[in-house]
């Protein structure tokens, strides 16, 4: 991989005024700055368009934090790629462990989407991630595996570097959530890499970021870079506040400018 990732989804937050002064301050900052990692932020549909029109031309990438895999329909209450493209969005969050376990998204359904989101020139930031149960039974690595191969199902090799995947172990998030050990995350990116190989190639699989994503913030972030298979961070609250964000970039930015990269730690 290259440049590093950081980016944060502000889940079920922010009105209008909120969103606006946020976006505001981080193309501020980019354009003043001008970072060397790839910056986004996942806002919510009711602020998505305003929010990709401040930042438009800048290098921060906007996203949805959902969206349905038909174009139109009688389907109330979803979004399409066309609406999500028509608001002027890079990506799109899919398969977030909320959405599996509130709204019946399914793995087979994140492929359905995937699909869907690259056939409108949208990447897909594909969640993936286990239980604390799951952990529990030792089944993290076949359980995270799975979810990679069938939300990967019938993508093109041509397109697999489009495609963005988060590992975000669902006991690690949310204001109980605990964060992963750097050497535990490492390994289970190493499961996902492998995951992406087995169907693509070594090659392919290196072409594809996997990112971090489970209770980070500034200080333990370039923890979680500094390790070989991790190329970037997905972060929640801790960067909710736009100086959240910003602090998270510069310390990612400072680990990524001079340290080298960590190793492999054991398998989950």
């Amino acid at each position: 991989m290259g440049r590093k990732w950081v980016g944060t989804g502000w889940k079920m937050n922010k009105l209008l005024a909120e969103a606006e002064a946020y976006a505001r301050s981080l193309r501020e900052f980019v354009d003043g700055h001008a970072p060397e990692i790839e910056v986004f932020i996942v806002p919510p549909f009711t602020v998505l368009r305003r929010t990709c029109e401040i930042l438009k031309g800048s290098p921060v990438k906007v996203g949805a934090q959902n969206m349905h895999w038909e174009e139109r329909g009688a389907f109330t209450g979803e979004i399409s790629p066309l609406m999500v493209k028509d608001c002027g969005a890079d990506l799109v969050e899919l398969g977030h462990s909320e959405r599996r376990a509130q709204f019946g998204e399914t793995d087979y359904t994140v492929n359905r989407k995937v699909l869907a989101a690259l056939g409108h020139g949208l990447r897909p930031l594909v969640c993936v991630g286990e239980t604390g149960p799951e952990k529990a039974f030792g089944v993290a690595r076949e359980c995270v595996a799975r979810q990679v191969k069938i939300a990967l199902k019938d993508v093109p090799e041509s397109r697999i570097g489009e495609v963005i995947l988060a590992y975000e172990p669902v006991w690690a998030i949310g204001e109980s959530g605990t964060p992963a050990e750097p050497d535990y995350a490492n390994s289970v990116h190493g499961v996902i890499r492998d995951a992406v190989s087995g169907l693509y190639g070594s090659r392919a699989a290196g072409e594809v970021p996997v990112l971090y994503g489970g209770s980070v913030d500034a200080e333990n972030g370039p923890l979680f870079v500094r390790e070989k298979e991790v190329d970037g961070l997905f972060v929640g609250r801790a960067a909710w506040d736009v100086r959240g964000l910003i602090r998270i970039i510069e310390a990612v930015q400072g680990e990524s400018r001079g340290r080298p990269r960590g190793h492999e730690g054991p398998a989950p």
